[in-house]
């Protein structure tokens, strides 16, 4: 009895180890859309210029980038790297779209020693909760949210809309929960308030992420006390002007526990102030994109050598398939047999990225499984074993 019970725990661990969280084709990254106030010459190339710049946001990832000398002059000289554009109409706005040519903007990003991310993106969910004096509320993907004070009437946000866009601008596929009655009784509000991490994750395992965010939104208690003026003056951390929202931030960078190490693992954010509740979601939507497209980055100069088990390739077929699935990962620069024993192959991988980063990456891929035991022992450094899916 025994036995067949040890037999059903392996089996499903092999089970939920094979569980993929869904990686999101991201398309058009070399596309971009600018608003423009004419048709002008001047305007013209004023919003190219902005459209290569939000090419080089979606393609790299992060905010810094605009800043590295070798992309600046590729931003000066534009034109080189515009394929097409046109204007049209949209509602009362005109629009200028333009396409960028994939490979001239990719050498530049190589000649920058700037890293790529490929086209797979994970999909992260965004838990938002607003507080509004003593009433907290989770947004959801429709929810506008609406903050008041004791001065002025009520200031409403769409705060879903900022999200989609800042979504569209970076390429980062971000979704806000439903809130219907399933989240509801899922997940409380109280959970999400408090950041608790395990409750958060079982409330998000309907949506399937590979990250969570957790943001809170407050005009009341997140912002500092002020009980009296010399308290406030004494207050290192707090803002130097009276400031009315208080924005601060979590995430879970493994929502589905792939890493035994750091499942449940958390980053916090530090407190940020404002005026402005959507430009506090924008500018902490930018820190945790940061973290994100780092750990999925590919770097043109990296030249990391990494080993891996293939464990269940029975016939020639099967390693063509998996030498092929391997050459083809935009994070490997080429592979190496270098043992085959039974259904075994171990290949030797020259990467554009680290190992963790070629693990990270390699989860938003459906046909290669990597294999972990939960009753063996955790041994540093050792070779990752995976299942091939054909």
């Amino acid at each position: 009895m025994f036995r067949y019970f040890i037999v059903l725990v392996v089996a499903l661990s092999l089970f939920f180890a094979s569980v993929q969280a869904p990686a999101v084709e991201v398309k058009n990254l070399y596309n971009a859309k600018v608003i423009v106030s004419s048709q002008t010459n001047s305007e013209q190339k004023r919003a190219l210029k902005q459209a290569m710049g939000a090419v080089v946001l979606k393609v790299g990832g992060q905010q810094a980038l605009l800043s590295n000398s070798t992309i600046k002059e590729g931003l000066r000289n534009y034109s080189r790297y515009v394929v097409k554009y046109r204007y049209q109409r949209n509602a009362d706005k005109t629009e200028l779209l333009v396409t960028f040519d994939e490979s001239k903007i990719n050498q530049l990003f190589e000649q920058a020693s700037a890293p790529i991310w490929g086209s797979l993106r994970p999909q992260i969910l965004l838990w938002l909760v607003e507080e509004n004096g003593l009433q907290r509320t989770t947004i959801s993907n429709v929810t506008h949210s609406s903050f008041s004070d004791n001065t002025s009437s009520p200031i409403t946000y769409n705060l879903p809309i900022t999200v989609e866009q800042f979504s569209t601008l970076r390429g980062l596929p971000i979704l806000m929960p439903l809130m219907d009655l399933t989240d509801v009784n899922n997940i409380s509000t109280f959970d999400v308030w408090g950041r608790f991490a395990a409750q958060v994750q079982a409330g998000s395992q309907r949506y399937n992420p590979e990250s969570i965010i957790i943001i809170r939104l407050s005009n009341s208690s997140l912002l500092p006390q002020k009980d009296n003026s010399e308290q406030v003056n004494d207050c290192l951390l707090c803002p130097k002007e009276t400031q009315q929202y208080a924005l601060d931030w979590s995430f879970i960078a493994d929502a589905q526990g792939y890493n035994r190490d750091q499942i449940g693992a958390q980053i916090f954010g530090d407190i940020s102030y404002g005026n402005s509740p959507d430009e506090l979601l924008q500018e902490a939507l930018s820190l945790i994109s940061d973290q994100i497209y780092q750990k999925y980055a590919l770097n043109s100069d990296v030249d990391n050598n990494y080993i891996i088990d293939v464990a269940n390739i029975s016939s020639l077929q099967s390693f063509i398939e998996v030498e092929r699935f391997l050459e083809q990962l935009s994070s490997v620069k080429s592979v190496k047999l270098i043992n085959a024993s039974g259904d075994n192959r171990r290949f030797e991988l020259a990467l554009k990225s680290s190992g963790q980063a070629f693990l990270a990456s390699l989860k938003l891929n459906k046909q290669l499984d990597r294999f972990v035991d939960p009753l063996a022992e955790k041994v540093v450094d050792a070779i990752p074993v995976f299942y091939w899916k054909p």
